[in-house]
């Protein structure tokens, strides 16, 4: 379901890493990835997440104004929601985001799981300071049909890392989270490392409010037998992660691949 809204503000003070500002032209993510955080930090409170996704319809025209008087910093696309899920074919909300923050010449960290990306790559390739990443959390599109059931195929997003790339636009990727047991980082690494990224940040799975309810769910009908895992890891402390980014690392250095871990709690 698509709703229309409209919005008295577009770029948000960022507490991200290298980014001055937030910007998200949608409020709901019709990709609905099980393990997303976004409906506790937006206090998402309009039903199932992913089944109603609100058009911030005016955002261009507020961005616009804003733009005028805001000290320039990084622009993130995309922090609490897809900048390129489905319904941006339609309302191109991203887009006139783009075309404005261009004209004033705003540095801009994109990061999606959408091919869809490029389609604006007439525009990227006029930015004097833009990065796109792509999310990756497992090669198998069997599993990423459960897990992101909204998003695009996993061929498709190698494929837009690559022709990023390919036109001189600097791609990175964003492995995460790391399902435990489900993703095989292995293979990751190694599908990525033939994509060349500029970079690859990795990250654990967090289980901010409401996301273990739906995890619980994804696991018992795609694998129960993990249930008990995921309790020891999750419910008991269990330390999965140690074992398993020291292995990333190796992996990563062995392919030439430029990896980071995420640090923010």
């Amino acid at each position: 379901m698509i709703k229309e809204i409209t919005v008295k503000t577009a770029l948000s003070p960022s507490k991200l890493p290298g980014l001055d500002y937030a910007l998200n032209p949608y409020r709901g993510c019709a990709h609905a990835c099980v393990y997303c955080y976004a409906p506790s930090v937006i206090r998402w409170d309009k039903g199932k997440w992913g089944e109603l996704v609100e058009v911030k319809a005016n955002l261009p025209r507020i961005l616009s104004k804003e733009l005028r008087i805001k000290k320039k910093g990084v622009v993130g696309l995309g922090t609490v929601t897809d900048p390129y899920q489905p319904a941006e074919k339609n309302y191109e909300i991203t887009r006139r985001c783009l075309e404005l923050l261009l004209m004033h010449d705003f540095p801009v960290c994109i990061q999606t799981k959408s091919s869809l990306v490029l389609r604006d790559i007439d525009l990227l390739k006029k930015f004097s300071n833009i990065e796109v990443g792509i999310t990756l959390t497992t090669l198998d599109d069997s599993v990423r049909t459960k897990m992101e059931p909204g998003a695009t195929s996993v061929e498709e997003r190698l494929r837009a890392l690559k022709e990023l790339s390919k036109n001189g636009i600097p791609a990175w990727v964003f492995m995460g989270p790391v399902m435990p047991y489900i993703t095989d980082v292995e293979a990751l690494i190694c599908a990525i490392a033939e994509v060349k990224p500029k970079y690859m940040l990795v990250d654990r799975l967090r289980l901010k409010e409401g996301v273990w309810e739906r995890v619980r769910e994804f696991v018992q009908g795609f694998k129960p037998e993990m249930i008990a895992d995921y309790e020891r890891i999750f419910l008991k402390g269990e330390d999965y992660y140690s074992e398993v980014f020291e292995r990333v690392m190796r992996r990563c250095e062995e392919k030439g691949v430029r990896c980071e871990m995420n640090r923010l709690e």
